[in-house]
């Protein structure tokens, strides 16, 4: 009788989640197909950390659609080349008129080794940029690491820390040079609204005295947020805009950490259906702010969804993004 009632109820619960699934999904696609990501990127050349799935991937599906040279920055060729070979297929395949029938020929494709758990990586990544790349139009610093055990980086920094921020504020400082030639150009900051659970403890940025997973992740995404605005604020004047953004929550690989019990996986992954984007909804706004027109000579804002947002008063203080900066500076070595 147990049995059967549990079953029931289960089965109840299934039947309400389908059917509000139905109407969110519908509701969320119908969003995704008027928003009409506008944009000529022909021409353009983008760099994408962490490309090779979940919001990276479907970033670069849709940018390399719009017409741009996507470079892809993965820590594991590999997997790269699985994706990228994923790409073309699927870009060869595809039904229907081009996004933009003036853009000219589908784009084309990168793949280079990057590892933003090591600095000795990032450097090397970026002197092959420079050497290589005559242009930068668009950085977007999307790979991330979210709630793993603790562990350190190749250098020593806590590893959400130190990939999440540290990594990403490495690459951008040493690619800075080469946007600026490039602009007008974008720099996107992919963050989360997760944000709001964090603190910049700068007493212990490397989590030796106490770790939780969750928290640190927090941090990071602050770091994200308060680096982005400190950046935009630098580079005033300079034909380069800073954006940042939260995807909402995505059905990624994002929280392979994240234990879920065996009698419970099956009502999360019911749940994950029912109410968290797909990578492709998730990715919306960052292909908004590498590509629309909209937001041309916009800088220093976050938004989800596709629009400008608020920030909580400890994401906006000028005070902490400045000594946040100066002592990322120290710990990437970019000051002795």
């Amino acid at each position: 009788m147990a049995v059967a009632t549990v079953a029931a109820l289960l089965a109840a619960l299934g039947g309400g989640l389908w059917l509000v699934a139905r109407r969110f999904v519908g509701t969320r696609t119908q969003r995704l197909h008027s928003s009409g990501n506008s944009g000529h990127m022909h021409g353009k050349t983008v760099l994408i950390t962490g490309a090779n799935s979940g919001l990276g991937r479907a970033t670069a599906a849709e940018l390399l659609r719009l017409g741009a040279r996507v470079i892809m920055g993965c820590r594991d060729r590999t997997r790269a080349e699985e994706t990228a070979g994923q790409l073309r297929r699927e870009l060869s395949q595809a039904e229907g008129p081009r996004p933009d029938p003036d853009a000219g020929a589908a784009g084309e494709l990168v793949i280079k080794e990057l590892d933003l758990a090591s600095l000795r990586s990032v450097r090397a990544f970026c002197q092959e940029m420079l050497q290589e790349e005559p242009r930068l139009d668009v950085l977007i610093n999307n790979a991330g690491i979210f709630q793993c055990p603790y562990m350190k980086t190749e250098d020593g920094f806590e590893m959400q820390f130190g990939v999440n921020h540290l990594g990403h504020f490495l690459l951008t400082n040493l690619l800075l040079g080469l946007l600026k030639s490039s602009s007008p150009s974008r720099i996107v900051v992919v963050s989360s609204k997760l944000y709001k659970y964090g603190d910049i403890n700068f007493e212990d940025l490397n989590s030796e005295q106490s770790y939780n997973k969750s928290f640190c992740y927090s941090r990071s995404k602050l770091a994200n947020i308060l680096f982005a605005r400190e950046l935009a604020r630098r580079l005033e004047g300079t034909n380069v805009t800073v954006n940042v953004l939260h995807p909402g929550i995505v059905r990624t690989n994002l929280g392979r950490h994240i234990n879920i019990p065996l009698l419970v996986k099956p009502l999360f992954n019911l749940v994950s259906w029912a109410f968290f984007k797909t990578p492709i909804e998730g990715a919306q706004t960052s292909i908004y702010l590498a590509s629309s027109p909209e937001v041309e000579g916009v800088s220093g804002k976050y938004f989800g969804d596709c629009k400008e947002e608020e920030l909580l008063p400890k994401a906006m203080d000028e005070s902490v993004a400045r000594k946040l900066w100066d002592i990322s500076e120290v710990m990437v070595g970019i000051l002795k």
